[in-house]
């Protein structure tokens, strides 16, 4: 079994980590883009279409599924790409885990990037599965970027004023973009309110992870043996993890993963 995973940088470190604990046995291709990072800046187009040049990049390995690993893209470019690669390649999108932090009761904030924040797409799932919860937005500047560079300190400054606007109340935080799973105990801590029960956390990782599974037809097996190998694509061309993915659990998981035969 091969499953490619895409987004711009490591943001997809969470959902292949969690893909590798699921299946140790399955092929990973990573299609990251070093040359057109970051993406959330750019127009619905031009993301769109350099997202589109990363799945071809990993559709080139023939894998059984595509992980779209990052909130932005799904929301900007999933469409295209399914209708590019499906029905012959499943594509998995990445959408915030609203419905089941809004299932667990309230309140919950859903930490996001700035253009995620308030967007018509974001709005419309909290519209759709927010209910009664009590949900509030919290944009978070700098903090994808300073979780890419693995740069502590910009990580600190970004979580710490992400969680000025956290209400006091708030028992759950449904962490919207991929990055931020990568630093998911940081903004635990900075949230949790002394006294109080613990904080509920709501990453996507898990998920996609388990639905990829679903789409190619495969279960569970974490007692498989770690056979499965590592492919990267940087920008379309074969390169290795950035340097900043061994900062996190999941990245040195990776690297313990053998090279692609």
């Amino acid at each position: 079994m091969k499953i490619a995973l895409m987004d711009s940088g490591i943001g997809l470190l969470a959902a292949t980590a969690a893909v590798r604990r699921l299946r140790p046995d399955a092929d990973l291709i990573l299609s990251l883009d070093p040359d057109g990072m970051p993406w959330g800046p750019r127009t619905p187009e031009d993301l769109t279409r350099r997202a589109l040049a990363v799945a071809e990049a990993a559709a080139a390995h023939r894998p059984d599924a595509l992980i779209v690993g990052c909130n932005t893209a799904t929301v900007h470019a999933l469409p295209a790409l399914r209708a590019r690669f499906e029905p012959v390649l499943p594509v998995i999108g990445t959408v915030p885990a609203i419905k089941p932090a809004a299932a667990g009761g309230g309140p919950v904030a859903i930490w996001a990037t700035p253009a995620t924040t308030g967007s018509a797409y974001q709005r419309g799932l909290i519209g759709e599965f927010g209910g009664d919860a009590g949900v509030t937005e919290v944009p978070c500047p700098g903090l994808a970027d300073a979780v890419e560079h693995a740069d502590e300190a910009a990580i600190d400054a970004a979580v710490d004023a992400a969680a000025e606007l956290t209400p006091g109340g708030v028992t759950t935080v449904v962490l919207g973009c991929t990055h931020y799973e990568l630093v998911a105990e940081r903004i635990r801590a900075a949230v949790q309110r002394p006294g109080a029960p613990r904080l509920v956390l709501h990453g996507s990782a898990g998920a996609v992870a388990a639905q990829a599974l679903r789409r190619v037809g495969a279960r569970p097996d974490p007692g498989a043996p770690a056979q499965g190998t590592l492919t990267v694509l940087l920008s379309g061309r074969a390169g290795v993890l950035p340097a900043p993915a061994s900062a996190y659990e999941e990245g040195r998981l990776l690297r313990a993963v053998a090279p692609a035969r």
